[in-house]
């Protein structure tokens, strides 16, 4: 079994800049935890053959990696059918996803976020905000729900209203100062 290739082959930096698919997981305004969301959203979006990270993949790797965001969507079957939403991307649900660029035009574009749609750039930025504003010294996964859900046209928005989860009563609850 040493020979064993793993099924997904890891991507060299190289290969992500050539696909358009620059590392942001460096970010030190980031967690450790929020690196590895954007790392895992990353593979997600070379793997289903996107050019850009978009607000879609960022949930998805934020619900599989980060307990304090399924607790906060509410754990059990909420979250599974919002899962099952979200690998549906790449079979059928968010084909029409494909091939564009996800860009509300509510956010100005972010052009130092190589990589990312310009909506999700501007939703990184927003949760690094967020984080500065409420004292934390790096964003996490709480600041970047919050940011996922305060424009209504980002595909991650998209989703959770899908799964039977309001966005705009989710980011109100987010931003309340008592859930900070």
């Amino acid at each position: 079994m040493g020979d064993v290739q793993p099924r997904i082959p890891r991507q060299q930096a190289h290969e992500l800049q050539e696909q358009g698919v620059h590392r942001a997981d460096g970010d030190a305004r980031l967690s450790a935890e929020l690196a590895a969301v954007v790392a895992g959203a990353r593979r997600r979006a070379v793997r289903d053959g996107d050019g850009q990270i978009d607000t879609a993949h960022l949930l998805h790797s934020l619900l599989e990696s980060d307990v304090e965001v399924r607790s906060l969507l509410g754990e059990g079957p909420r979250v599974a059918r919002l899962l099952g939403y979200l690998v549906q991307r790449s079979i059928g649900y968010g084909l029409r996803w494909q091939g564009a660029v996800e860009d509300s035009g509510s956010v100005p574009v972010v052009t130092e976020a190589a990589g990312f749609s310009p909506l999700a750039a501007g939703c990184m930025e927003y949760a690094h905000a967020r984080a500065a504003r409420n004292g934390e010294g790096s964003a996490r996964g709480a600041d970047l729900l919050a940011a996922l859900v305060a424009d209504p046209q980002a595909r991650a928005a998209e989703v959770l209203e899908r799964a039977g989860i309001d966005p705009r009563a989710l980011f109100t609850r987010l931003e309340a100062p008592s859930s900070r």
